[in-house]
């Protein structure tokens, strides 16, 4: 495993979930110490879910302490950027969501690879860690989590962690080269609102229940 291109794209998710969580914050009115909680919560819950995952110690975490000022270093410039320079980031907010994604993915699935765990383990690594941050974010801040929205999510971050753990990405290029492809993906689910199949239980047979009911309540009525 090549270590500064781990640590690159650890630095590079740290920063954009870090600053993702701190805008949520600030959207949803949090003051000071909210801000900074939902934007560390955003940039290392992933990795912590992940780690109690995969048998590492989750007090890994305070070793991190380059990213660990990261994050803070980051939540901080969010939080006193202006305000025009903050709608900027949220008209491309789903880019750099789509880079936090891919690039904690693809540290997520070369971590559980340096445990020797299994390719399944490696995906569901890959997947925690790409969308845990963001779901803790959402839910923290009372919002729909991101993955459980229409938008393809998850399966890039899932697609990462495979061709890691098939071992079909591995060099420094081959991971910038998957890095790209992810956010590409990604941002093409976006845009063309690929989605996952899905059922809907709004129809006629989930109607006739309550069809049945108001038609006793109407002869109920009657009488």
């Amino acid at each position: 495993m090549d270590l500064d291109i781990f640590s690159w794209f650890s630095i590079i998710g740290t920063v954009a979930f870090a600053v993702s969580g701190a805008i949520v914050a600030m959207e949803e009115e949090y003051d000071i110490l909210g801000v900074f909680i939902l934007g560390l919560v955003t940039a290392f819950g992933g990795g912590v879910v992940r780690n109690a995952l995969i048998g590492m110690p989750i007090t890994t975490l305070w070793s991190q302490g380059l990213f660990l000022k990261t994050a803070i270093i980051a939540v901080l410039i969010a939080f006193l950027l202006p305000v025009g320079w903050i709608q900027r980031w949220r008209r491309g907010e789903a880019l750099f969501d789509a880079i936090g994604l891919s690039a904690f993915a693809i540290q997520g699935a070369l971590a559980a690879t340096s445990m020797g765990v299994p390719l399944s383990a490696v995906i569901v690594a890959a997947v925690l860690t790409g969308i845990g941050g963001g779901m803790i974010r959402d839910l923290l801040a009372g919002r729909k989590p991101l993955v459980l929205r229409d938008e393809i999510y998850a399966v890039w971050a899932m697609a990462a962690g495979a061709a890691i753990g098939l071992g079909w990405a591995s060099t420094t290029l081959q991971l910038l080269v998957l890095f790209t492809l992810v956010i590409i993906f990604r941002m093409m689910s976006v845009h063309y609102k690929w989605k996952l199949p899905r059922r809907s239980l709004t129809g006629s047979a989930a109607a006739a229940p309550r069809e049945r009911r108001a038609r006793w309540r109407g002869k109920r009525r009657g009488k």
